[in-house]
């Protein structure tokens, strides 16, 4: 037998092999389809229309036997783009599995990555990605087709010859593999050269117009090894062109229908085809093995076989045969979808006529039970209505006493608020006539201002209480005029230079028209500018700046904004900003809440709007529209545009005083004089009432200060004072949790705390106690009250001093708080256990009980009155002082026992402090 005649042997028993799977698949063979809701997304971006119509041909086949599987195909026709938003649509949709023909790898990877990642099976076929995230992988091989192409050639020139190659694209994984088989393939005949190849980039046109190039090459050519059958398609018709007879064209693909390789084969335009098979029965088979957690392979590799004239009519006829009962499946399928249709229409005839009549028993049921039930309730709904009409009334009529009690109260509520004005004036009146006194002022001068600051303040709060009941509750009628708006608040701006300059401020105002005119108010609106300028001002840190600035808008509406540079609002109090009574939490601003509120009211009821924008450390602004003209009042108000204005520098008095600088007492003597032996921390935001205190107990105590909790503990930690008075509400942090952080903290746990609030209840009162404070005293408080406290709570400090540093046994130490006592416990332990140790320093105490020596120093100082060196010794002698007493042992035994280095340094020491040396001490008690 002839070398081809044994290569076609043995080539067409694999074929035959791959018909029999085909005609399995074509058969129907009816094995069980475990999954019938699945869906398989199918992306196909490779190859010729041909090939890509067989492998959709052969899923499609397979999918015959799973009729109800849903089956999602694209075709993204060589765009690897268009693929990869195909797939994520496919994603979208929601597939089970995911099978995927990439046009290029790099492009591909991320999107099979994404797919893989997220749960979804991913088969790859013909070509992979450039990762091995996916699931399985079906394709035929490359290389082991080239060298099938090589060894065929080989074959069919008998081992001598020369040969052309035409190459796919450039670079492509199927181009170079094919080439590398094909020559391993040739590598056996030695003499067979490959003339030339060259790349056709998988299209006839390209192919045919480099052969035509190198024309001369192709005349003394006996095979021409094309990578795909297109491409050997225009081998032909250049070989026909040029009129070359006798070559041989192989070609790769082999493929069925019309233009197929099959055909060209059978026509003898090209005399062999390698079968390469698309996979797509596989990629199908290998899914349903996936999805039905069946055993499966990752690596898929399938099997080739040479098509040519020996073979070629073989692979029709079976290639015919599948068709045909591919076609009988699919009418059989048809059948049988009509027959569901019909078994499921009649199915669902039945199963209505089958509910009705159960609904028609169960609803006949219960429409007589709720026959019945209604009447039951008809019943009781007429009794409950009846009860109903007498609540009604009776709510009516406590409506209306409600109504008269509560009219009642806020008319009570606007007189009291009224009368307050009468004792004010009569307080402020001569508290002016007195500071206009020069010889008052030098003996009471700093308290004058103080009073006279503190009234204009109550006279304020008041003042915004009337004006908010006026409009909240009374409806005030706003009486109008046409006024130059610029002008109006740059008087009003006016007002506060002084208060500016003092502490570098810029006050200005910016505007592109000198005059704007607005229908307003001038005795309402003027309070609006006044509280939002004042805060302003209140709330800028010195050298800061605030702006008035004017921008017409063009819905014929003005905007007035003010914007300053200051400490700004966080977003929660941005929020709540123009509620009535709002404040900050821990804000130090001591306003009532009100002038916000009573702002936005004044502004609604000129139909504007308020806004505020803020940023904490990056300034606040507030934004005013007004609307320009009348019409937006209406006819009632025009009636009453005629009004008088009220001096500007009396109404502004009210807002700039407040902004005065605090009224400063502080003793000039406290700074310049002798040092005091105690010192009292003072925490309080007030600065008026912080300098009072500091000027009253100044005289006889050292004065530390802060203003807001945060920096009154560090300065805690920092100087370790002798007592705290400390306000309750402070910014930073309350002074409850102050009390809590230092009363639980050794290095403090012993600072006597008093607590000043104005929340006065029997509740509060109790609560502060509860946070450990020593006193709770509310305000305003008696100040000799005050003072008696705080030496109450210095003297029994001292008093435990004494106790303690007089006494020689720790345990009978009388200390009041658990912390304190803990901590002098475990500094006489130490040092009782180290009385012996000559070496026994400071820093070994600091170590055992985890302090720094600076705190170590403080706290017994406090605790005790002396140092810890002076301790120490006390300990050594008081306990060298019991051994000679009750102990037989030498004096020299006893130096060593209480830590002293030679025995005459002890002699000294203990002669020093009582008056006498250790010999003698002994006689005397041996003698007494």
């Amino acid at each position: 037998m002839t070398l081809l005649n044994k290569w076609h042997a043995k080539n067409i028993r694999t074929g035959i092999l791959l018909i029999g799977f085909m005609m399995l698949i074509a058969a129907g063979c009816k094995r069980a389809d475990k999954t019938s809701q699945y869906t398989i997304g199918f992306s196909q971006c490779i190859g010729s229309d041909l090939w890509r119509r067989t492998m959709l041909d052969e899923m499609r086949m397979e999918l015959s036997l799973h009729p109800d599987a849903q089956f999602i195909y694209a075709d993204a026709d060589g765009n690897s783009s268009k693929q990869v938003e195909q797939v994520k649509k496919m994603l979208d949709d929601g597939v089970d599995l995911l099978i995927i023909s990439p046009n290029e790898a790099q492009p591909l990877t991320g999107i099979v990555e994404q797919t893989y990642n997220k749960g979804i099976p991913v088969i790859v076929i013909d070509r992979k990605t450039s990762s091995a995230l996916y699931t399985a992988y079906v394709g035929a091989d490359n290389y082991q087709i080239g060298k099938m192409a090589g060894e065929y050639a080989g074959a069919l020139l008998k081992g001598r010859g020369n040969v052309v190659e035409v190459m796919g694209l450039p670079g492509s994984s199927p181009a170079i593999e094919r080439d590398r088989g094909f020559s391993d393939g040739l590598r056996k005949y030695t003499d067979i050269n490959i003339t030339d190849r060259i790349y056709g980039d998988w299209l006839k046109d390209s192919a045919k117009k480099q052969l035509t190039r190198i024309a001369p090459v192709i005349k003394n050519a006996d095979v021409i090894f094309a990578h795909n059958d297109v491409m050997a398609l225009g081998t032909r018709e250049v070989l026909d062109k040029f009129k070359i007879h006798g070559t041989k064209v192989l070609g790769v693909d082999a493929l069925p229908g019309h233009g197929g390789g099959l055909q060209m084969v059978a026509s003898k335009t090209i005399n062999a085809s390698m079968l390469y098979p698309t996979g797509g029965k596989e990629a199908i088979m290998t899914a349903f093995r996936i999805l039905n957690k069946e055993s499966f392979a990752r690596e898929n590799l399938l099997q080739s076989v040479v098509i040519d004239s020996a073979n070629v009519q073989l692979m029709k006829m079976q290639w015919s045969k599948i068709s045909s009962q591919q076609k009988d499946i699919e009418r059989q399928r048809s059948l049988l979808t009509e027959q569901r249709e019909v078994y499921n229409s009649q199915q669902l005839v039945l199963n209505v006529i089958v509910m009705s009549l159960v609904l028609a028993i169960v609803f006949g049921g219960l429409a007589f039970y709720w026959l019945m039930e209604n009447r039951k309730i008809n019943k009781s709904l007429e009794a409950k209505n009846n009860e109903i009409l007498q609540q009604r009334n009776q709510l009516i009529e406590m409506s209306a006493k409600a109504e008269v009690a509560t009219e009642a109260k806020l008319q009570f509520f606007t007189n009291i608020s009224h009368e307050f004005r009468t004792p004010l004036t009569l307080i402020l009146s001569p508290v002016e006539d007195m500071m206009s006194n020069e010889k008052l002022n030098l003996v009471a001068g700093k308290s004058l201002k103080l009073i006279h600051k503190n009234v204009y303040r109550l006279l304020r709060l008041v003042n915004q209480l009337i004006e908010y009941r006026k409009i909240e509750y009374d409806k005030q009628q706003i009486n109008v005029s046409p006024n130059n708006i610029v002008e109006f608040a740059r008087e009003i701006i006016t007002s506060f230079q002084e208060n500016a300059q003092k502490r570098n401020i810029s006050l200005s105002l910016v505007s592109d028209e000198q005059q704007i005119i607005v229908w307003y108010d001038v005795n309402l609106l003027d309070k609006v500018f006044f509280n939002i300028i004042a805060n302003a001002l209140k709330f800028t840190s010195d050298n800061g700046r605030i702006q008035v600035s004017f921008k017409n808008r063009d819905d014929n509406s003005v905007d007035i904004a003010i914007q300053d540079n200051g400490i700004g609002m966080e977003p929660q109090d941005t929020a709540h900003v123009f509620e009535q009574f709002y404040q900050a939490e821990n804000s130090s601003s001591g306003g009532s809440g009100l002038g916000l509120a009573l702002s936005k009211e004044i502004v609604s009821l000129h139909h504007g709007s308020i806004e505020v924008r803020s940023k904490k450390w990056e300034g606040t602004t507030f934004t005013i529209n007004l609307l320009l003209g009348n019409d937006h009042f209406g006819q009632t108000l025009h009636e009453h545009i005629n009004t008088k204005q009220t001096d500007l520098e009396e109404r502004a008095k009210i807002y700039v005083t407040d902004l005065a600088a605090p009224v400063t007492l502080t003793d000039e003597g406290q700074i310049f004089g002798t040092p005091r032996e105690q010192s009292i921390l003072i925490i309080e935001d007030n600065k008026d009432l912080l300098n009072y205190l500091c000027e009253k107990l100044g005289t006889t105590y050292e004065i530390f200060t802060a203003d807001n909790g945060t920096s009154g503990l560090n300065e805690t930690f920092e100087r370790v004072p002798d007592l705290i008075i400390s306000d309750v509400v402070l910014p930073g942090m309350s002074g409850k949790t102050l009390t809590v952080k230092l009363k639980t903290d050794v290095r403090t746990s012993h600072i006597p705390i008093i607590l000043l609030t104005a929340q006065g209840s029997v509740e509060q009162q109790i609560d502060g106690i509860t946070c450990m404070a020593d006193a709770y005293i509310v305000k305003p408080f008696n100040f000799d009250y005050l003072l008696a406290t705080v030496k109450n709570l210095i003297k029994s400090r001292a008093t435990l001093k004494e106790h303690f540093t007089s006494d020689v046994s720790k345990s009978t130490v009388p200390v009041s708080k658990a912390l304190d006592k803990k901590f002098l416990n475990d500094f006489a332990g130490i040092v009782e256990q180290n009385l012996a140790n000559e070496n026994f320093s400071v820093d070994e105490i600091c170590k055992l009980i985890g302090v720094s020596r600076i705190q170590l120093y403080r706290k017994v100082k406090a605790l005790l009155g002396c140092s810890i060196s002076d301790y120490i010794l006390n300990r050594r002698l008081k306990k060298a002082k019991y051994l000679l007493m009750n102990e037989g042992y030498p004096i020299s035994e006893i130096t060593y026992m209480v830590g002293f280095s030679t025995p005459n340094y002890f002699s000294t020491v203990f002669k020093a402090k009582y008056g006498c040396t250790p010999s003698e001490y002994k006689r005397k008690q041996q003698h007494s």
